[in-house]
């Protein structure tokens, strides 16, 4: 036993990798085409899509809420966690991004657990019911972050999870000087310090904050 804690290098992540569920062929030329269109490739590592559905499988969840769809990568591993009559409602701004997701999507196993909603994660999240999901996902404009975990504390039920994208700003979360950084720097302390929640940085991928509504 110890006190302290092993500090996670690259050799030591790229060995947890090897022994994570891997992404499957699908998912792997999806984000080979979505490379190809043009989409920005940001979308969850396969180690943080496995994690994810560990979590959604062990709160049983039905019902996921994600703002950010991009190319509808993390949509389909969440969909896959989910049982035959679950959901997951996912928002997307882009109108050329919402498209491929949704043409990738309809080839997956997952096609009908699966609905896209287009438009702003302002306007699309105060008309889901309050206490409707059993988790969310935010993984989308930085500045949104707080709107849209005030949203999700609502719309989740008590006991679920809320999980948030990015929390070590793409590499740049310690360095005072980056102003890209910044808005998830605040969204960091506002999520350390949110009494609704009992939360962590999980460091999969860019940082995956995982929490549960109390």
């Amino acid at each position: 036993m110890s006190e302290t804690s092993t500090t996670v290098t690259a050799d030591h992540f790229n060995y947890l990798a090897r022994r994570t569920t891997p992404e499957d062929e699908f998912l792997r030329r999806l984000k080979a085409a979505a490379r190809g269109a043009g989409i920005p490739p940001i979308w969850i590592s396969p180690e943080q899509g496995s994690f994810m559905q560990l979590l959604l499988k062990i709160s049983g969840a039905r019902q996921v809420i994600e703002v950010g769809t991009l190319a509808g990568y993390s949509s389909i591993w969440m969909a896959r966690a989910l049982p035959p009559d679950g959901h997951v409602r996912t928002i997307e701004v882009s109108d050329r991004h919402a498209g491929f997701a949704e043409q990738w999507i309809s080839k997956s196993d997952v096609a009908e657990r699966i609905r896209v909603y287009r438009g702003k994660g302002e306007k699309i999240l105060p008309a889901f019911e309050s206490d409707s999901a059993d988790a969310a996902f935010i993984d989308a404009n930085k500045d949104g972050y707080p709107f849209y975990l005030r949203e999700s504390l609502r719309i989740v039920r008590r006991g679920g999870l809320i999980m948030a994208d990015n929390a070590f700003g793409f590499g740049r979360i310690l360095d005072p000087t980056d102003a890209g950084s910044e808005p998830m720097r605040v969204f960091n302390d506002l999520m350390a310090k949110e009494r609704a929640l009992q939360s962590i940085i999980v460091p999969l991928g860019d940082g995956l904050w995982c929490g549960m509504k109390l």
